[in-house]
């Protein structure tokens, strides 16, 4: 099974960020970064096991938690070469549109934030710890 056409077509006219697949239920997320994968890693961790992804950018830290969530396939318009390594070592097959070194920030001045953080990883579980921080703390400057 592969990531569809018409999945990635609904990634780009649905304004989606991120639209999973899994027995032929499709879901589809908008919130930026990784909170999505984080969320469904933390929330709903059997939808994603075994889910095809279709993904506008994947850095690191969200090919990580695709890694922990045990996806099936991936395809993304804009891939990190270590979220590339950190998918492929993990036997999981990616398609993509653009490979660069890194995410950079929404500034563009930058690495992402979470790219940053898990540059330094070796393995997935290293970098839940690392992405659940991380959200806990853009969570309470918002408050």
């Amino acid at each position: 099974m592969r990531v569809s056409q018409m999945q990635i077509d609904l990634l780009h006219r649905g304004g989606f960020s991120l639209v999973m697949m899994k027995d032929e239920f499709l879901r589809t997320f908008t919130r930026r970064g990784v909170t999505d994968l984080y969320g469904l890693l933390t929330e709903d961790p059997n939808y994603m096991e075994g889910a095809l992804v279709a993904d506008k950018v994947v850095g690191k830290g969200a090919a990580s938690l695709m890694v922990l969530g045990k996806v099936m396939e991936v395809y993304a318009d804009l891939i990190s070469e270590p979220a590339l390594d950190m998918l492929r070592s993990n036997g999981i097959p990616v398609h993509y549109q653009q490979l660069v070194p890194s995410i950079e920030n929404r500034e563009r001045n930058g690495m992402c934030p979470v790219e940053s953080l898990c540059l330094g990883i070796q393995s997935a579980e290293e970098a839940l710890p690392l992405i659940s921080d991380f959200l806990k703390r853009m969570e309470s400057s918002k408050n």
